[in-house]
């Protein structure tokens, strides 16, 4: 049960409803998903958010199966069951097949294992990793 309840459509006042409508058109459906609604709480907040979204998971270097596939890997990594469930379908929707998320998670589960352990042992980092992106 969320904190504070969904906001309905009849509910939204003027602000959430434009980003209702967004939504909608940005996704070309109908549906408003609960995330979105349960954030129309705080206005602003809503409007952040999904701004914030649209810039980070639309054109971009990344093809959007690419971006559905961090998003879930992240989403499995922190434990957060909707963002699981929404991301999963989303990567679906985009070609994700059954084998590729065995896959998916077996890389977040071996990248967690091997984080954890280099972090417990604090293993300094190689001279030949520190490349551009590292110094």
């Amino acid at each position: 049960m969320p904190l504070l309840p969904p906001v309905s459509d009849e509910a939204a006042p003027a602000e959430v409803a434009a980003v209702y409508a967004d939504i909608r058109a940005t996704r070309g459906t109908e549906f408003i998903n609960n995330f979105w609604r349960v954030l129309a709480n705080d206005p602003a907040l809503l409007a952040r958010t999904w701004t914030d979204l649209k810039a980070v998971m639309g054109e971009g270097t990344l093809d959007p199966l690419t971006k559905e596939l961090i998003y879930v890997a992240v989403s499995i990594t922190n434990g957060c069951d909707y963002c699981i469930a929404s991301h999963s379908t989303a990567a679906k929707a985009r070609g994700m097949t059954p084998e590729m998320l065995m896959e998916l998670v077996s890389v977040v589960g071996m990248a967690n294992e091997t984080n954890r352990l280099v972090t417990g042992l604090q293993v300094p980092v190689d001279d030949a990793f520190m490349g551009p992106f590292q110094k």
